[in-house]
């Protein structure tokens, strides 16, 4: 009988024993008292669950090189060598006077922005080998001096320095009814031009 009170005091133990080890394995399930490998942590005044993110390796791979930002779209102003400018100073008397040259032959003329055509006088006319028989004169024009009639004719080119206007329509007067050549508008309607503080410019 006593044999019998031993055998079951030392299964009450062995029984109380496996119940604390078990709780122990429930509580910190690694068995290492320190936790430091953890990959979870529960707290007993606390159900929340701590979970701790693994870090990442630095990586070997040098970075890749930022993209230089685009340059600004530069706009560049026209170059001066793109235009073909001239600039005419004016007389006492305010008026424009320039030197041409007409099919290659050079002649004065003065600028006239009133006058619808390029006038040629009869004389001059005749050195570019043009000669209107009478019957030519139809054209009735006005002048300083009045009413005239004048021929109508084509010029092959001017040349004024650099600027160059070709088959330019002109007109043919007596010498009585004009006394210089003059540079109408079938010329300067073919470029640019301004008048500034006693200047014209004439660009193309």
């Amino acid at each position: 009988m006593r044999s019998v009170v031993i055998f079951c005091t030392l299964l009450i133990a062995i029984g109380v024993s496996i119940a604390r080890y078990a709780d122990k394995v429930l509580v910190n399930p690694t068995g290492n008292s320190n936790g430091s490998n953890a990959a979870a942590t529960r707290s007993s005044s606390s159900p929340l669950t701590v979970v701790t993110a693994p870090r990442l390796a630095a990586s070997s791979e040098p970075a890749a090189p930022a993209k230089p930002a685009l340059p600004e779209i530069i706009r560049m102003s026209p170059s001066s060598s793109s235009s073909r400018t001239v600039t005419l100073r004016g007389d006492h008397r305010g008026q424009f006077k320039v030197e041409a040259r007409v099919d290659g032959r050079r002649m004065e003329f003065m600028v006239d922005t009133g006058a619808s055509a390029v006038a040629l006088r009869a004389s001059d006319a005749a050195k570019l080998g043009i000669h209107p028989s009478e019957s030519d004169y139809k054209v009735k024009v006005q002048t300083a001096n009045g009413m005239s009639r004048a021929a109508l004719a084509r010029i092959d080119v001017i040349e004024i320095e650099n600027i160059v206007v070709r088959d330019v329509v002109a007109l043919v007067q007596p010498d009585e009814a004009l006394k210089g050549n003059l540079l109408g508008m079938t010329f300067l309607s073919r470029i640019r031009f301004v008048h500034d503080r006693g200047r014209l410019v004439l660009e193309q």
